[in-house]
């Protein structure tokens, strides 16, 4: 059972991060951390004029787990709005919490970590990156949003 979570697929994701690193001025910046284990995500954003991710970057010290949900959020981030990453990370806690189906659309790569809701101290550090994406492009909406209110 512990090979399907730390399947050959899991392992590649984790070793392959998009993204990886820091924005220089990102319109939006959160930090999230898995209390449990210590795992820490930071992701910054830019979005462009219709509120889409434009610009991403991730710095990720999580787990393996930690680490593909990551790298399969990096890879399909550019140009997903608020409302799809919310969506994929609700999707996500449902599959991961009861027993949901994988998310769909352009996060539907998250299927391959349906195998973690069977070990449940490893749920937050799966849900990482993308609590900290909504956050961060939350941060983004708001800023832009009041600078065009000014």
């Amino acid at each position: 059972m512990i090979d399907d979570l730390y399947s050959a697929r899991i392992l590649t994701l984790a070793a392959n991060m998009p993204h990886a690193g820091r924005l220089a001025a990102p319109q939006g910046s959160a930090e999230k951390v898995a209390k449990l284990c210590g795992s820490k995500i930071v992701v910054d954003v830019d979005l462009d004029a219709a509120g889409r991710v434009a610009g991403f970057a991730q710095d990720v010290q999580a787990c393996a787990l930690g680490q593909a949900s990551a790298a399969v959020l990096g890879a399909n981030v550019i140009g997903a709005g608020l409302d799809e990453i919310s969506t994929a990370r609700d999707q996500l806690a449902a599959m991961l919490k009861s027993g949901g189906p994988a998310p769909a659309g352009r996060f539907e790569d998250l299927a391959v970590l349906a195998p973690v809701k069977d070990y449940p101290a490893r749920h937050a550090s799966t849900l990482l990156a993308f609590e900290a994406a909504v956050a961060a492009v939350r941060q983004a909406t708001t800023r832009t949003s009041g600078a065009d209110a000014a």
